[in-house]
């Protein structure tokens, strides 16, 4: 599949927004007197990347000033239900935020609401790609949760560096959560592309042409002299060795840098520049491995096209 940065920088952006805000929902009952500063710079940072990761997934669209119609469609659309989702997250965390910033009121139970609606909307998300029967690397159960587990993993880490940024700690059990939070994504998104690699694809060039009764189809000429829409973006490939290589530098990147550093930040000074090196570098491994989730794929349609 083409991989749309428009899309690539909404999922990882609204991912970590999501995360942290995710992770915000439990702070009342640990941040109950944290200062105002804090709340509003950490409110704003994680409503600064959901908000800007949804306008920038409209941006791949013919029409982007249409894309309100797709939230009317929640019914039977993943990605309808993900917009409504992300609304209705939006709102209930504007109110939670609102609340304990403005009035000193950190209501436990609403953030609890505010972490199950960023969770569904985040695992939305993976449903649009875990739906789509065409692409079989994406139509599998692990789909959504890497995309849980990495949404959790940014949003924790993106906290510790926060509280190190305000407070000049990052404390040993915070800093040990993030660890196992990023290993724990890694590993099984390590597990998703071994499985990936082993599926045997659903359809072939006989069943595409309903010809597979006759015996082996291959194409004896091209259908056009150009290139088409469908070939243009469903037909992007990417060499085995640059996927492996891309894999490695997204896991070194994406979780290795960023545990190296957040043990190096435990007993260092200037700890906020430790951990904002290591948001920095996730940030760029999950960039790195969202590209990725797109190039590998291939839509059944490209077998009209023995691609």
């Amino acid at each position: 599949m083409h991989p749309a940065y428009s899309v690539i920088f909404f999922t990882v952006a609204s991912g970590v927004g999501l995360g942290l805000l995710a992770f915000m929902g439990f702070a009342p009952y640990s941040e109950a007197n944290a200062p105002t500063s804090f709340l509003v710079a950490t409110f704003g940072l994680a409503f600064a990347l959901t908000v800007g990761g949804l306008i920038s997934s409209t941006f791949h669209l013919g029409h982007p000033e249409r894309a309100w119609r797709a939230m009317t469609q929640w019914r039977s659309s993943w990605l309808s239900r993900e917009g409504v989702l992300a609304v209705l997250t939006l709102v209930f965390a504007g109110i939670f935020a609102g609340l304990w910033v403005l009035f000193g009121l950190p209501l436990g139970i609403l953030g609890l609401i505010v972490t199950a609606l960023t969770l569904f909307t985040v695992y939305a998300t993976g449903m649009i790609y875990a739906q789509i029967k065409a692409v079989d690397l994406w139509h599998r159960t692990l789909t959504p949760i890497c995309y849980l587990l990495f949404s959790l993993a940014g949003g924790v880490l993106l906290f510790l560096f926060l509280h190190a940024a305000f407070f000049g700690k990052t404390g040993f059990f915070l800093s040990s959560v993030v660890m196992v939070a990023l290993v724990v994504a890694w590993a099984v998104k390590i597990f998703w592309w071994s499985t990936g690699d082993r599926i045997a694809p659903t359809s072939s060039p006989e069943s595409a042409t309903g010809l597979g009764h006759v015996g082996k189809v291959r194409l004896l000429e091209a259908p056009h002299t150009s290139e088409n829409y469908l070939q243009k973006e469903m037909g992007f490939q990417v060499a085995r060795k640059h996927a492996s290589k891309l894999r490695i530098i997204a896991l070194l990147l994406g979780a290795v840098l960023p545990i190296i550093l957040i043990l190096v930040a435990l007993p260092a000074p200037f700890k906020a520049l430790w951990l904002g090196l290591a948001v920095v570098s996730h940030l760029a491994g999950m960039l790195t491995e969202r590209w990725l989730f797109f190039a590998e794929a291939k839509h059944a349609v490209m077998n009209y096209y023995q691609s």
